[in-house]
């Protein structure tokens, strides 16, 4: 079985790529595998090491001919089964590169929305008929893409897998370097400040805490400086308890130095990365119920689940866990527990030899 995977790691600079392990993953399972990606992602080495072929490109727009051609010389040379593409530059390019050659196209959806038949982009896409199956993160995202595919039969869930290990050794970012009081109870969010992360519901939410809980909220992101988040936190009656800042390389080990994680997701979540990093590392997660946080999360068990865009209910989360330090240490505890047993690298390895054994001896 040979695979061409074609996928981007541009940002795997500070971070841990699950589908750059599940590669090494299937190499050692036996499978003959390319990946096309950027040269100087940190798994580049690692992967070689694995004997992954790499080739170091990846298309810079979502329709390109030299790309299109480029993916097509590869397709043809290697004679590969399956062709695997992991976001919308590659899709497009590399479904167009496939017409007419025997290989199996397999695409990649982690999040939920912006997929509709009454755009003809995504005709380019996961609607192309020449996809052969779609995987998707989290079972919301295949309900989601189920309402607008022509086969919800080519749909398939498959968990990002993960291991514990990965994560040993992340010391806590020093509370000095975050501007945060020793005996505060520390309230991270890492995310990018995108309409559809919530950021304004939490900044609502902490306006909402009673005076008496002593908390600190770090905010950790692109736009999280930016002048509209700045004018909320100002507004918000509690400007004292933020401290935001636009980039870290360390944002795992803040993460870390975390009591409670929450991500106020109003729409269009898949398999927030930001959680299962908090439930790694033992933080109590605190999430909104859209997309698969409520997949990785069981409320009351693993963390608190809350309706999302309800800056009432998110207050009432943070407060109970500020107030509770034995709760909500029980709940980071069960997190990382049920990361490890319920989202392991080996399944999504096992889970990815199943569909390509069944999609190359479909009819």
């Amino acid at each position: 079985m040979r695979v061409l995977f074609i996928t981007s790691q541009r940002d795997a600079l500070n971070s841990i790529r699950p589908e750059a392990e599940m590669f090494i993953g299937l190499a050692k399972a036996g499978v003959d595998l390319t990946v096309m990606t950027q040269g100087d992602s940190v798994y580049a080495g690692p992967m070689r090491q694995a004997g992954i072929r790499l080739i170091d490109y990846h298309p810079a727009r979502k329709l390109e001919l030299g790309a299109i051609l480029r993916i097509r010389r590869e397709l043809r040379r290697g004679a590969y089964d399956i062709v695997q593409m992991f976001n919308n530059k590659a899709i497009a390019n590399g479904l167009l590169a496939a017409i007419g050659l025997p290989v199996r196209a397999i695409t990649y959806r982690g999040q939920t929305g912006n997929i509709s038949r009454l755009d003809p982009f995504c005709y380019l896409t996961h609607l192309s008929p020449r996809v052969d199956r779609i995987v998707c993160v989290a079972e919301a995202v295949r309900r989601d893409l189920a309402t607008q595919v022509r086969h919800p039969e080519h749909l398939v869930t498959i968990y990002k897998g993960h291991d514990l290990a990965w994560y040993e050794g992340v010391a806590p970012a020093p509370r000095a370097g975050l501007g945060v009081p020793e005996d505060s109870v520390l309230v991270v969010c890492i995310a990018n400040n995108r309409p559809r992360k919530g950021v304004p519901v939490l900044i609502a939410a902490a306006a909402q805490l009673p005076l008496e809980i002593n908390a600190s909220f770090v905010l950790v992101g692109r736009g999280m400086t930016s002048p509209e988040i700045r004018r909320l936190i100002d507004a918000s009656g509690c400007p004292e308890r933020f401290h935001c800042f636009e980039f870290r390389s360390d944002a795992l080990a803040v993460t870390a130095a975390g009591d409670i994680a929450v991500l106020p997701a109003v729409r269009r979540e898949g398999l927030p990365k930001t959680v299962i990093e908090a439930m790694a590392l033992g933080v109590a997660p605190v999430v909104s119920d859209t997309g698969g946080s409520a997949e990785l999360v069981v409320d009351g068990e693993s963390g608190l689940v809350v309706p999302p865009g309800d800056p009432a209910s998110l207050a009432q989360a943070i407060a109970a866990l500020c107030t509770d330090p034995g709760r909500r240490r029980a709940l980071g505890a069960a997190a990382r527990q049920r990361l490890g047993s319920a989202f392991r690298v080996e399944d999504a390895v096992a889970a990815h030899l199943a569909l390509f054994r069944e999609v190359t001896t479909s009819g």
